[in-house]
């Protein structure tokens, strides 16, 4: 206990709590999410490959949701990319994609864009 010299009056001083310093938790917002999907009733595996996952489309699998459709989820930072689907190891245009690109193979990539 410590007496203060206006007061004369004991104060408590907790020197725990005096050295503890305050942290702080600074979120960064998460990229928008992206929901992907594909029809394809015969299908055994799909994936998406594209420009946000740097081709690989072992990073991104899809998940059969029932009645031949696939879905995954990507979060992505807002900007535009190429990608493509891979269906048991052939790599397809997303037939529901509003616009394409041409590629260096001879085919198409479709375009994904994602606001802010």
């Amino acid at each position: 206990m410590k007496l203060t010299k206006k007061t004369k009056k004991p104060v408590m001083i907790d020197k725990a709590a005096a050295t503890n310093s305050v942290a702080v938790k600074v979120e960064t917002p998460k990229p928008p999410r992206v929901v992907l999907e594909l029809v394809h009733p015969d299908a055994r595996q799909v994936f998406v490959a594209g420009s946000f996952n740097n081709w690989q489309p072992e990073r991104t699998p899809l998940v059969a949701a029932g009645n031949g459709r696939w879905t995954g989820d990507l979060r992505v930072a807002p900007g535009q990319y190429e990608y493509l689907f891979v269906v048991d190891g052939q790599w397809l245009p997303d037939p529901n994609a509003k616009q394409t690109v041409a590629n260096p193979f001879g085919g198409r990539n479709s375009i994904l864009t994602v606001s802010e």
